[in-house]
């Protein structure tokens, strides 16, 4: 019997099943489906994220609190808390050192806090940014309007603010805030400038803050003396590993710390934070494929079962054409042929759902301001091709080789 002759046979097999072929195909696409989805929004992801990272570029640095033999730093543990431990030691006198090195440009303090901002009776409780003078030259953060606070400013601890667009339109709508007065617990502040949108970073909205001198947050607002991280620019990025070998050293003779075990602060380069970012991304996606790989094995159980009961229910078909001269092998290639058409059109059906589910998480995540990216890899398409091939071929396997093995008198006699 030629192949073609199997393929006809097959195909008027699985039309005579339609809703039995149908249910299968629908079972095997959902799981396809979810793997290309998911492999698109990984890529979309990891998109998104290192987009939020490139408001400070390669060649910045970053120190953060952390509490000593923990590996997490302040990002990861809310701001330097960590078992109920506030780390208190990076100080001003770290951000001088730092700014000593000779491969940093610029360096500032960094700390957050939240409080209620008024003007004219309308009250906003809004995010504050303790940042230094020097942040503009080490991150990409631009002044729309008027300009950002000086050095002088900011060792005075002078009470000056540059509102965030958001900020800004929430107090005073289309009006100019510059050289106008706001207040923050209790006491008066002078607008001094606006900035650029920015946008979120980790789901953060950069446009609905008031930016301060650090000092100023420190002194005025919180009353403390230590900053939660300092960030820093390096001049040449060739030297950066040397640079933070050497940036350790200086904060760890200011805070008179011998054992590198227990520093209690971590620095850390843009470039360390995009691999780490790349291979959470990475592990998370290939964990997620691995599960629906697992749901795509059960529903090739699923199709060896309905397999079984089709060689069951067509027992008297077998013996007849086999009575009739066909072959072992060609009983066995139908109705392996017919699962693995069954698959294979279950991966077909599950790429197109899996290519409009990710449009669709594309879509909800520009509705949100994310920067996304569409994108359905190619390794997903492929991957779908040939697992479903391999679920249909290995499930498959068995049933084909029972109805091979059918005798004919024994299958003729059943009916």
């Amino acid at each position: 019997m030629f192949f073609i002759d199997i393929v006809k046979i097959a195909i008027k097999s699985l039309r005579s099943q339609k809703t039995r072929s149908v249910l299968t195909i629908l079972g095997i696409s959902i799981g396809i489906a979810i793997v290309i989805t998911i492999l698109s929004a990984g890529r979309g992801l990891d998109h998104f994220l290192l987009s939020q990272l490139e408001t400070f570029g390669s060649d910045t640095v970053w120190i953060e609190v952390k509490v000593p033999s923990v590996k997490k730093t302040s990002s990861e543990n809310a701001s330097g808390q960590a078992t109920g431990i506030t780390i208190t030691t990076l100080k001003n006198k770290d951000i001088e050192s730092v700014s000593a090195n000779n491969n940093i440009t610029a360096a500032y303090g960094y700390m957050m806090g939240q409080e209620v901002v008024g003007y004219q009776g309308l009250n906003r409780r809004m995010m504050l940014l303790g940042n230094g003078y020097a942040m503009p030259s080490v991150e990409k953060f631009e002044i729309a309007s008027s300009r950002f606070y000086t050095k002088d400013e900011e060792d005075s601890a002078s009470l000056v603010a540059v509102l965030g667009y958001t900020a800004k339109q929430k107090l005073f709508g289309d009006d100019d805030p510059v050289g106008k007065t706001i207040y923050i617990k209790h006491k008066v502040f002078r607008v001094i400038g606006v900035a650029k949108e920015r946008g979120s970073a980790f789901f953060m909205d950069m446009d609905d803050i008031v930016v301060l001198p650090a000092n100023t947050l420190q002194k005025k607002i919180m009353g403390v003396d230590y900053v939660s991280a300092i960030v820093a620019k390096v001049k040449d990025k060739n030297l950066l590993d040397q640079t933070v070998v050497e940036l350790e050293y200086a904060l760890r003779e200011n805070h008179d710390i011998t054992d590198p075990n227990k520093d209690d602060f971590a620095v850390s380069t843009m470039e360390e934070a995009r691999g780490m970012l790349n291979t959470v991304v990475g592990g998370v996606t290939f964990l997620l494929v691995a599960l629906v790989c697992i749901s795509l094995v059960v529903g090739g159980v699923g199709i060896m079962n309905i397999m079984y009961v089709s060689v069951t229910e067509r027992t008297f078909e077998i013996g007849l054409r086999k009575s009739l001269g066909a072959r072992k092998r060609d009983i066995s290639r139908q109705f392996l042929l017919e699962a693995v058409m069954l698959t294979v059109g279950g991966g077909i059906a599950g790429i197109i759902l899996g290519t409009v589910f990710s449009l669709f998480v594309y879509l909800v995540a520009l509705y949100y301001n994310f920067e996304w990216i569409y994108s359905v890899p190619l390794s997903g398409i492929v991957l779908a091709v040939v697992f479903s091939m391999a679920v249909g071929l290995f499930f498959g396997l068995y049933p084909a080789r029972k109805a091979a093995n059918l005798d004919p008198i024994e299958a003729l006699r059943r009916e």
